[in-house]
Order: structure tokens, then sequence, then C-alpha cells
């Protein structure tokens, strides 16, 4: 395996102390040593729960090429121990960063929204890397750790980098932004999520305006015209130089739809991107992917990529884990489809999972079964919030609902009671009541907040009826 870094070159980026003998071959980054493969740099950094230091030993016996330290722990390990010597690990890792955009000489691209951010990224990494050498953030790896720790990662070749930047408070996005320096950023959508942290929606639309503030001069902003945010954003953009490119359904956006036609494992959508018209397929289904589609073709035609080929890969590109990945699972007398939506919720996220929902195939008597955990960090809003999903379920003709935690308990309560599955305290109590219920020719979708650990009942129920992936077996 290539080099991604010297010993020597991180050295001088962190300004650190070198200890032992280590290779000068570093192959990557790592900060966990379940993960860590020989020849990767092991970075010690304090988290929340473990402290990267008492992994140490571990990672250089793996194989790890050289463990990155800080001083105060330096008596703690052998005197020839292969180390580089900090004054603070994660300080170091934002250095190696910087360093590392220093000598980065693709464009980058940076996505950040309420809704959308993963799945678009993950879009823009299937495109690109269609076309050339294209680096992106693992999984959402888009916090103060996660973004610096992805720009580490990205090799001085890529010919393009996406990264995903997150925040549920003001002020977190400037300070990645500015690391990353974009020369593209999108801002998918603003919604009503993280609203325990803010005073409304247009404080979340300033806080997702930070992104601007780290784009490289002549850049572009990708905003959704079809959002209630748009002018403000846009706004906020201009001031920072931003040349401005807008997606949506708007008669006036740059990326525009044109129209389309939703199946129940794919997209078919006609638009016309920045002055071209293409037609193509997405082979994730739901009308939120299709228009997240519209920044990515225009973000990736910004940065320099062939869009014929763009909007091609775009019917190979996959979910991410617990974003809607499908399976097929093997019921007495049949099969099941199960959605995993599981990784995370806000109100946006869950009416468009439930509208996907709603247009999933079922099987002769089969149901539309929802299985929802509590969306989290909603502030005094959410009990109000829970309550109105009961709108999206009757419009999407889903007949039974299952939910777990007290704030999904007020939706529970507004719910008709033919439509009344099951309600528990948490998913775990949950469990037992979905995997009964399931039958031949259910289409099943599970989704709450990260917290409600709703992968617990994904996992039951893979357990319980093991499948395979669902094919998307689509007419275009």
């Amino acid at each position: 395996m290539s080099a991604l870094w010297t010993v020597s070159a991180m050295a001088d980026a962190m300004r650190a102390e070198r200890s032992g003998a280590p290779s000068e071959k570093v192959t990557g980054i790592s900060i966990d040593t379940r993960t860590l493969t020989a020849g990767e740099a092991y970075f010690a950094i304090k988290g929340d729960v473990h402290d990267g230091h008492d992994f140490v030993t571990a990672a250089l016996e793996k194989g790890a090429s050289v463990a990155v330290v800080a001083k105060a722990h330096r008596a703690t390990f052998a005197a020839d121990a292969k180390l580089l010597i900090v004054d603070d690990v994660l300080a170091a890792l934002v250095d190696l960063a910087k360093a590392a955009r220093a000598r980065l000489k693709g464009k980058v691209i940076a996505v950040t929204g309420s809704v959308g951010k993963t799945s678009t990224k993950e879009a823009l990494l299937a495109v690109l890397g269609a076309q050339g050498e294209t680096h992106a953030s693992a999984a959402s790896f888009n916090n103060h750790w996660g973004v610096p720790l992805s720009l580490a990662r990205c090799p001085a070749s890529a010919k393009f980098a996406v990264f995903e930047i997150g925040m549920n408070h003001a002020g977190e996005i400037e300070p990645l932004v500015k690391m990353v320096r974009p020369h593209v950023a999108i801002v998918t959508t603003v919604e009503p999520v993280h609203l325990e942290f803010f005073a409304g929606i247009e404080a979340i639309a300033d806080a997702k305006a930070e992104i601007f503030s780290g784009l490289e001069p002549g850049g572009a902003a990708v905003l959704n015209a079809d959002n209630s945010q748009f002018a403000r954003l846009r706004q906020r953009a201009e001031a920072k130089g931003a040349h401005i490119i807008s997606f949506g359904a708007n008669e006036k956006a740059d990326a525009r739809l044109i129209d389309i036609s939703l199946h129940p494992n794919c997209s078919t959508v006609h638009a016309n991107i920045l002055g071209h018209d293409v037609t193509y397929k997405i082979a994730v289904p739901g009308r939120h992917i299709a228009m997240n589609s519209l920044a990515v073709l225009a973000a990736t035609s910004l940065a320099g990529a062939d869009l014929a080929l763009s909007a091609l890969a775009l019917a190979q590109i996959k979910p991410a884990s617990g974003r809607g990945v499908r399976e097929t699972l093997n019921i007495s007398g049949g099969t099941a489809t199960l959605i995993d939506e599981s990784y995370n919720a806000n109100p946006a996220s869950m009416a468009a999972a439930l509208t996907v929902l709603g247009q999933a195939q079922i099987g002769l008597r089969g149901r539309r079964i929802a299985v929802l955990g509590d969306m989290l960090e909603l502030g005094p809003a959410g009990p109000a919030l829970h309550r109105g999903l009961a709108e999206a379920i009757a419009a999407n003709r889903i007949d039974a609902v299952f939910c777990c935690g007290p704030l999904m308990q007020h939706l529970w309560e507004a719910l008709p009671s033919a439509q009344k599955g099951g309600y528990a305290s948490d998913s775990a109590a949950l469990e037992s009541q979905v995997t009964s219920a399931l039958g031949s020719g259910d289409a099943i979708m599970i989704k709450g907040s990260l917290g409600s650990r709703m992968k617990l009942i994904v996992t039951a129920l893979q357990k319980r009826f093991p499948g395979k992936a669902a094919l998307d077996d689509a007419v275009v």
C-alpha cells in the first residue's frame, strides 16, 4: 500500500517530538484499535467515554506505524516506543488536517443541511468516483473530530474530495469549514431540527450559513430554492462572495426539476442542470433523494466533472447504512421487505421516510408497517411535532404503527385505533411486539433518533427472519 503520509511530514505538520524508530511510511490514520490495520498511525484521542492513551500499547502491538500521544502521557510508554509527542492530540490532528488540505490540488465539496447530508455525500462519492480518484468522509464523520480525521485521511493525489459537516449548536460549522476550504458548499435544506438549542428555524439557517465562511475565493454555494430559508441563505452566501447556484422545482432554479416519476425502488428524473437537459435514473427511492440529486449534479459540474457521466452514475448509488437500506426477509409463507431508516430522525426525514414506505410494494394481504422511536433534541415543540406525524401516516396509507419512547406516546395517542400496532417505553421492550406481528407480504420501515436505539429492532428482525438485500426490480 502506498504511503498516505511519512512520519517526518506528520511530525513537521504537528510540530511533534519523535520517539523510538518508526518506519517513515504511514498508510492511514486511525483513532480506533478495533479497526486499525498495520501501517496506520494511531491518534490517542480522549473521547467522552475512553481515553485513547489507554490503547496505545495495543495499537503498536497490532502494527501501528506510530502513535500520536500527549506529552502528559509520555512517561506511560517505553522509552523506545514509536511515538509522535504533542501538546494535545486532537489539536495535532487538526494541524495534520490543515496540512492535508494545503497539499491537496483537487476540487473540494462540503455538504451540510438539516436532512440529507450523508446520502448527498455518498451520492457525490459515487458520481465523482466514477470519474477520478475521490476521497470522502466515512460514515457520518462530520463533527469536531470527524472532519479533521476525514481531511487528514485525504490522499494528496485525490482529484475530488467530499466532506460532510454537521452541527447541533451555533458556531460549530465555521471552524470546520475553514479547515476544509471547499470550492463548492451545498446546503441540502434547513428544517426545524435541534430546536432544543435554537430559537427557531431562522437561527438554524444562520448556523448552516457558517459553511460559506470557509469557501475558497470564487467558490459556489448550492442552495435549495424550494426551502423557506433560501433567501436568508443566499444573502449570507453573497456576503461571503459566493457564486449562487440554486436547485429545486422552482422555475427559476439553476438546477431545475422538470419531471419526476417515483417508483417503489427508484426514481426517474428529467431536469435542467445549469442549462443542460438531462434524464436519469436514481437507484434509491424517494422524492427527497431525487431533489438532492439536482444539487449533486450541479456541484459535480461545478467541480469539473462530466454531467452525462455523473447522471449515469446515479443509477448505481446505494443508501448508506441505516438510511433506507432495503432487505428481503424470509417469513413463513413468503417474504417481507425491511426498510432500515434506524440511523437518525427528525420531523422532515421522518415525513420523507413515511412517504417512501407509502410507495413500497406489498404482497397479497401485506401491510405497510411503521416502527417509530423518539425524535430527540426538539425542545418544547417535541410533543406537537410527534403528534403531527399522524397526518403523514394517514396520507401515505400506513396500515399499522408501532411506537416507542415518551415522545412517540404523543403520536400513539393521536392515532386512530385501527392503525395502532403496539406501544412500549423503549425499543428493547417493543422488539417482541414487532417481530411477532410481521407477516408475509409486509413492508416494514424502522426509524428514530440514534438515541432511541431503533437498530435493536432491525437486528432482531434480521436474526429471526434471515434474508437477502432487496433487488431493484423496478421497470423504468
